[in-house]
Order: structure tokens, then C-alpha cells, then sequence
């Protein structure tokens, strides 16, 4: 055990509000491979498509079905890997003091949910892949809905093709999940409640993200700029470790989520 991180923890007020962000890192664990890995790449006829480019607006206008078949494999994916023990730790603390607990994820594959975490204090902040929502702007502002296929191939049916439209008008459907060519929004991916949780909490941990993509910067800063203590777990130095540098109030955990995930949430759970 850190004694660097029993005295991080011991500086926390009893009963601390605390604020966890997760990134692909802890899902690799999971053996789900990182998006912007090899394996994020797709082949329509004689063209490989990079993840940047399958995953937007643009491109799913031009070639839906394609696009389609791509998130389904990536969805088959998801439902073969299982929860790890980052991910059950997490539910674990979340069970024990619901309302100091928030779990902020970049993650699309529902393994957090999967573990036991709850929709009420899991704020997706790119998306579900189990779900769909109208492609429509006119039901842009409604709710995700699961998808209406009982199996996950990339090989997609005309029946199975012809059900991924929306319930309540008949326009295609689309998955649900932040495209590069997409803002963040509060209505679909609850990114303004997840800063305000950021903001507010006593301690934000980062844990296997590369802060490719700007919220987790956002929600960073603003607990940093709050007084919150911070806590970066990751295999690798990353742009969250770097900022760290310097802060006698923070702390870089190098190693896999699932070595410390688990020991931080032990240590946690002694202070409620």
C-alpha cells in the first residue's frame, strides 16, 4: 500500500464527496481494445476507414448501414468482456454512499453499469453502445432507447436493418454515442451535470484516460480549481499525470486500474 495515497486520503473531510472518470484504460482490462487501437479500424469493399472517420455524422449520412455494421461488431465486443475488479470496486463504493459517489465515463460498453453502478449516478458522457436514438433532429431531445436486436453481428439482415428506426416517427435510428464531428450536450450525454459534480467534489480520480477529448480536461480543472484533491491511476504518463506534477495536493498512481482501483476504494470506504 502507498503511504503517499494513506495520506492523500486521510486529508479528505469524513464522509468526502468523490468524483471518478474513467477512461478506456479500464476497460482494457476487460480485454475491450482501446477505440483508436488496430482493431477500431473497419473495411467497406476495398477501403479501410479509421475510427475518425467511421464515427461521425457526416459519414453515417453518406453510408448508414456500414455504419452500422461497424458498431455492432464493436458491440459484440463489449457484450463478450465482463466487469473487472476496477469496475466492481467502483460499483462497490458507489453501493455504500450513494449520494457522495459520482462516476463520470468516457466509456460506450455499459461495463460500469454491468458491475453495478447506477444510471442515476453514471453520467455516459459519449454514449451507450447498447442503445440507439432517432437520427432525426425533430427527436434529437428524447431520450436513448435499447437496441431492438437480440444478437450483436456486423452482418446486418434487411429485417434487422429495417428495425433500427425510431419508434415514434420511422426515421432511422443511430447509435448512441458522441461523434467526433458532435458537441458535448446536457439532454443526451449530461455533460453540464457531470461538471457540476466535478466541480463540487473533494476528490476527482482519473483513471486510464488519455484526455483525448476535452469534458474530462473541463471537469479536471474544475475540481482542481475548487480545492479538490486529485488522483491520476494509469499505466502510462498522460497529460492528467503531467498537470499533476508539482501539486502537493494531487497524486499519480502508475500501474493498471485494477491494482489500485480497488485499494483506493478501500481506503475510501474507512473515511465514511
Amino acid at each position: 500500500m502507498s503511504a503517499n495515497l494513506q495520506s492523500l486520503i486521510a486529508s479528505l473531510p469524513d464522509d468526502p464527496d468523490v468524483v471518478f472518470l474513467t477512461g478506456a484504460g479500464i476497460s482494457a482490462e476487460s480485454g475491450i481494445p482501446t477505440f483508436r487501437g488496430p482493431e477500431g479500424y473497419w473495411t467497406v469493399g476495398s477501403r479501410v476507414y479509421q475510427p475518425q472517420e467511421m464515427a461521425t455524422q457526416a459519414n453515417f449520412q453518406r453510408m448508414p448501414r456500414e455504419v452500422w455494421g461497424w458498431y455492432l461488431f464493436r458491440l459484440g465486443v463489449c457484450r463478450a468482456a465482463e466487469p473487472n475488479a476496477a469496475h466492481r470496486a467502483l460499483a462497490e463504493l458507489e453501493a455504500a454512499a450513494p449520494e457522495r459517489f459520482h462516476l463520470i465515463t468516457q466509456n460506450v460498453d455499459g461495463l460500469h453499469l454491468r458491475a453495478g453502478n447506477t444510471r442515476e449516478n453514471t453520467y455516459e458522457i459519449h454514449g451507450n453502445i447498447d442503445d440507439m436514438r432517432c437520427a432525426r433532429w425533430c427527436c434529437e431531445e428524447r431520450w436513448p432507447m435499447p437496441l431492438p436486436l437480440p444478437r450483436d453481428s456486423a452482418e446486418i439482415s434487411d429485417e434487422d436493418y429495417a428495425r433500427l428506426t425510431c419508434p415514434r416517427c420511422g426515421a432511422p435510428a443511430r447509435p448512441h454515442v458522441l461523434w467526433f464531428d458532435e458537441y458535448y450536450q446536457e439532454t443526451l450525454y449530461r455533460s453540464d451535470s457531470a461538471l457540476v459534480a466535478a466541480a463540487r467534489a473533494d476528490l476527482l480520480v482519473t483513471v486510464g484516460t488519455s484526455g483525448a477529448t476535452s469534458l474530462p480536461h473541463h471537469c479536471f480543472r474544475a475540481a482542481g480549481a475548487a480545492g479538490a484533491r486529485l488522483i491520476d491511476i494509469n499505466p502510462d504518463d498522460n497529460p492528467f499525470s503531467r498537470a499533476l506534477a508539482g501539486n502537493p495536493h494531487s497524486l499519480f498512481l502508475r500501474g493498471p486500474a485494477g491494482r489500485w482501483v480497488p485499494e483506493l476504494a478501500r481506503l475510501l470506504e474507512s473515511r465514511r
